[in-house]
């Protein structure tokens, strides 16, 4: 519809984000709308944007997969694994269509001022808390000017937060290190 309202897209946005489902107790209808909303919907708008823009050479998707694609994320099993997912997704298209005509980032921000960030979001107020503490909440403006700049210089990992690309690095250094850092912010989150 968009494409014969207005012409071919150009540029595509794989933004929303469900945040349900805690731990374990997860049920399947939360995980598969995990799925279908934080990764599935990237593929299935690159099957549709992907072989045109081969086609013409051009085209740009930027992927949302979070911190927690990076990281984790305390609270939310469904979000976490997902947003892992998304950004593995993001890296195949990078690699499979980036010599093609297409460009591909993966935006990876921690607190972002939005609905996904309140208890009406779906977020448990543990995951809230996880990433209200870990950093600045960045407003949506604050972080699309990140992405634009992202864009015109094709560069792959958009890290609003300086401090991920920190704890990504640490995590990749030291896993255990870095999963034991992690239980104890968890249990700080749980006890308060």
């Amino acid at each position: 519809a968009a494409e014969q309202a207005h012409g071919p897209v150009d540029l595509f946005f794989a933004n929303a984000g469900i945040g349900d489902g805690l731990g374990l107790s997860a049920s399947d209808a939360q995980w598969q709308a995990a799925l279908d909303v934080n990764l599935l919907a990237h593929v299935r708008a690159a099957r549709q944007l992907v072989p045109g823009w081969v086609e013409r050479g051009t085209g740009y998707f930027v992927s949302t997969a979070s911190a927690a694609g990076l990281l984790t994320q305390i609270g939310s099993s469904t979000y976490a694994t997902t947003k892992h997912a998304a950004l593995a997704f993001a890296e195949w298209l990078a690699v499979s269509y980036g010599d093609k005509g297409v460009g591909v980032s993966c935006l990876c921000p921690m607190g972002v001022d939005t609905n996904l960030l309140t208890e009406t979001g779906g977020a448990s107020r543990v995951a809230q808390r996880a990433v209200t503490e870990s950093g600045p909440v960045l407003t949506p403006a604050q972080v699309a000017d990140d992405v634009m700049r992202a864009i015109e210089n094709e560069t792959f990992l958009v890290l609003p937060h300086a401090n991920v690309l920190d704890m990504y690095r640490a995590k990749g250094a030291d896993y255990d290190r870095w999963i034991r850092g992690m239980q104890r912010f968890g249990a700080h989150l749980a006890s308060n």
